[in-house]
């Protein structure tokens, strides 16, 4: 949640609360002291929603994110930990409680701002914004637990507020701390809030938030301290419901301390409110109640703020049953049987679902946001998109087995975020049965019952979701990874009507590059420019994989959670080069790195799609859209090439006042690490340089047109302007010479 200006007060007005800590000593002196019985290490707690901008800082994050990068990170992250000796449990979000929902939204349409920003910087400069704009990438929090999962550690998904589970955890296991950035961790009775923010990894220091300390300097116990929080304002009881309580605390305040010394009014609120929390109680009778009845308030402001203390109780504390936390029915119950049920909630607090319990159990699925550029009608918002394939998800989950026998088919409550929803209400969406070869089985068949004609009918269910059934024979014959992605792309292809030849050849040569590439190779892919039509389609990507995450669970896993993950079917920067080199018109071979094996099974994937596509009345065409954005001025750039020579790029050295759409001539560069960004051949350089002499001359090829007999044409060395019909408005100054005036369109 959040306490308003808590943190701030400690920071600046309370700095004797504020301790740096080691964390090797702390671990240390938990182990003699042998105060956490149930494990062998001592236990760091890890809000991992906080984590996630810590965690995340690759160079790339507007291009759909670096993923085997990011991997990388948490590796070396978690390694810090454990070779001091320290145990790490994470906890990440799984639901959005509904007291939370208001809060959530505004933070929406904050973000929504900052992309807003974020597009027009794309398309006016050419490249990424700086820090000051930075946006996590879409679908980071969804992918994280799985990634931790994968590197031994032990993760949980919350059922209700996180930062509940997590204070109760570290409570219940007597971990030696919390690590998160979040004030309520200070004013839950659980183990030390350590912060994430101030946290150096090579030393493993950090700034320990001491609630005894704060306790002490404003004259509050801590049973106290959640009617402080609720006074405040956090994310429950909002600060405008409790205004005139602290502007009357305020005046009472500075009647009384009338040169108080913590001069900020920030300081002052939160002593001011910490005194009238404190002379609230006066007789044994008023400690029995939560909020006193001395805080004269109306009985719906009195029952808010007790439900926000009620937040703060944990278990084994004292007056449960004023704070007792009834269990709500799961919301689609008698659609599905118990042990679907079961199944359900234990994978997803395991991390190991995505969707399905909250489909089946709270009857809400929420998406944050996603990097979509609102001025761009051509392109459906992602939440769009993907709804057709959630409506197939819902069918599978609620209406498998039933026959036709739901009259009134449940629906599910959709808070997706997306240009031009105002978030006002939830989106109502029914689901929609998935047609399988076979007499309608049940749920519980799908998940629970083995066998190969159960599998087979799981794979069959799961491409059925995408509108691929027929793949199902490539299940076995290419890496289940390249399943994913090829079934992803044809479903994209087969919504939205804009993609085009080369946007499928961008989704597909980086997922088949991808395998051949490594972590380092990856990170030096070099951008000349930046598309913000690459950055949506790589965010819309990203998203399509969760949807497959999602299908994947609902359906009895019928492919491997590890084959869905982006680390393994996408890199940013890698499809955004793919993406500049296929709407250049690059030949196939340079957009597949000159590895015949990755051209031969591109080539098998695109037959393959385009043969799907083709029989549902999808036609692809080819729609060159290199970016007009104007690029990044560079002069020289330095590249290593795919044998770990070091190279050195060719400038392309352009007639003057020339230059092809989107300001510089990249597709001349040479190679990156990893082969990327290839040079063309030597004959090619060759022609180029003679080329290049015969301009110099007054009658040269270049004076004489692009039709000339005795040159090569204009257009072979730089294709973009011409293929997209765009002419290039930019006249170059005439040359001295009578052959100026036969240089035709050019």
């Amino acid at each position: 949640m959040g306490v308003k200006g808590l943190q701030y007060f400690m920071d600046r007005c309370c700095p004797e609360a504020c301790v740096t800590v080691n964390l090797r000593d702390m671990a240390r002196q938990q182990q003699a002291s042998a105060t956490a019985p149930h494990t062998s290490n001592p236990t760091l707690v890890v809000d991992g929603m906080a984590c996630l901008c810590y965690w995340y800082s690759c160079k790339d994050w507007a291009c759909g994110g670096q993923w085997r990068e990011y991997l990388d990170i948490l590796k070396r992250w978690v390694e810090a930990f454990t070779s001091a000796g320290i145990r790490l449990v994470f906890f990440f979000d799984g639901v959005v409680e509904e007291q939370k929902r208001q809060e959530w939204v505004k933070r929406r349409r904050r973000v929504n701002g900052k992309i807003s920003k974020i597009f027009c910087h794309i398309k006016e400069h050419g490249d990424q914004p700086g820090r000051e704009l930075f946006c996590l990438p879409s679908g980071l929090a969804t992918f994280t637990p799985f990634a931790l999962r994968s590197l031994g550690q032990e993760v949980f998904c919350s059922v209700r507020e996180a930062d509940y589970e997590i204070a109760s955890y570290a409570r219940q296991h007597g971990s030696m701390g919390i690590l998160g950035e979040d004030s309520d961790f200070i004013i839950y009775d659980s183990a030390p809030y350590l912060s994430v923010a101030k946290l150096r990894i090579n030393s493993l220091t950090t700034v320990m938030y001491d609630r005894q300390r704060l306790c002490l300097t404003i004259g509050l116990a801590v049973t106290q301290l959640p009617l402080l929080a609720c006074l405040l304002g956090n994310d429950v009881v909002s600060e405008e419901k409790m205004r005139d309580v602290r502007n009357n605390a305020m005046a009472a305040y500075r009647k009384n301390s009338p040169a108080p010394h913590y001069g900020a009014p920030q300081g002052q609120v939160v002593l001011a409110v910490s005194q009238l929390v404190s002379s609230l109680w006066s007789t044994e009778d008023e400690e029995a109640e939560l909020v006193p009845q001395s805080l004269n308030l109306s009985t719906p402001r009195r029952e808010l703020l007790k439900k926000g203390v009620c937040l703060y109780t944990l278990p084994g504390q004292k007056r449960p049953e004023l704070c007792e936390i009834s269990s709500l029915p799961s919301a689609f119950e008698k659609y599905v049987s118990p042990e679907i049920l079961k199944a359900c909630r234990e994978k997803h607090a395991a991390a190991e679902g995505f969707m399905v319990y909250t489909v089946l159990c709270v009857g809400v699925t929420e998406c944050s946001n996603t990097l979509e550029d609102e001025e761009d009608t051509e392109l459906v918002p992602q939440a769009l998109v993907y709804k057709p394939c959630r409506q197939l998800i819902y069918g599978l989950l609620l209406l498998l087995g039933h026959n036709g026998r739901i009259v009134d088919p449940p629906a599910t409550r959709e808070w997706f975020v997306f240009p031009g929803n105002p978030l006002k209400e939830p989106d109502i969406v029914h689901p929609l049965p998935v047609s399988l070869p076979c007499d309608q089985p049940s749920l519980d068949l799908l998940w629970f019952s083995t066998g190969p004609d159960v599998a087979a009918l799981r794979l069959t269910a799961f491409l059925t979701i995408f509108g691929c059934p027929e793949f199902s024979e490539l299940h076995g014959v290419i890496e289940d990874s390249l399943l994913a992605a090829l079934c992803l792309v044809t479903y994209l292809v087969l919504q939205v009507q804009t993609l085009s030849l080369e946007d499928v050849d961008s989704y597909l040569s980086q997922a088949v590059c991808l395998r051949l590439k490594s972590s380092q190779e990856l990170q030096q892919i070099e951008l000349p420019l930046f598309s913000s039509r690459a950055v949506q389609l790589g965010s819309l990507y990203v998203r399509g994989l969760s949807h497959l995450l999602g299908a994947n669970c609902a359906s009895g896993c019928p492919l491997p959670s590890a084959a869905l993950m982006p680390w393994h079917s996408f890199d940013g920067r890698l499809f955004h080069s793919k993406y500049l080199l296929a709407h250049s018109g690059t030949e196939k071979t340079e957009l597949l790195d000159h590895e015949s094996s990755s051209l031969s099974l591109f080539l098998q994937l695109r037959e393959k799609l385009t043969e799907t596509c083709n029989k549902k009345g999808r036609v692809l065409q080819s729609r060159p859209n290199a970016p007009q954005s104007r690029p990044k001025t560079t002069t020289q750039t330095g590249y290593r090439h795919r044998h770990s020579e070091a190279r050195c790029t060719e400038i392309c050295v352009l007639p003057s006042g020339w230059a092809p759409s989107g300001g510089t001539c990249w597709r001349e560069r040479e190679e990156t690490t990893g082969g990327h960004w290839r040079g063309r051949g030597r004959r090619e350089r060759e022609e180029e340089t003679e080329a290049r002499r015969e301009y110099e001359s007054t009658d040269g090829p270049w004076a004489r047109g692009g039709h000339s007999e005795g040159g090569r044409h204009f257009h072979s060395f730089y294709p973009d302007d011409h293929d997209r019909g765009n002419q290039n408005t930019r006249r170059p100054p005439k040359p001295r010479g009578r052959a100026y005036n036969n240089r035709g369109k050019y």
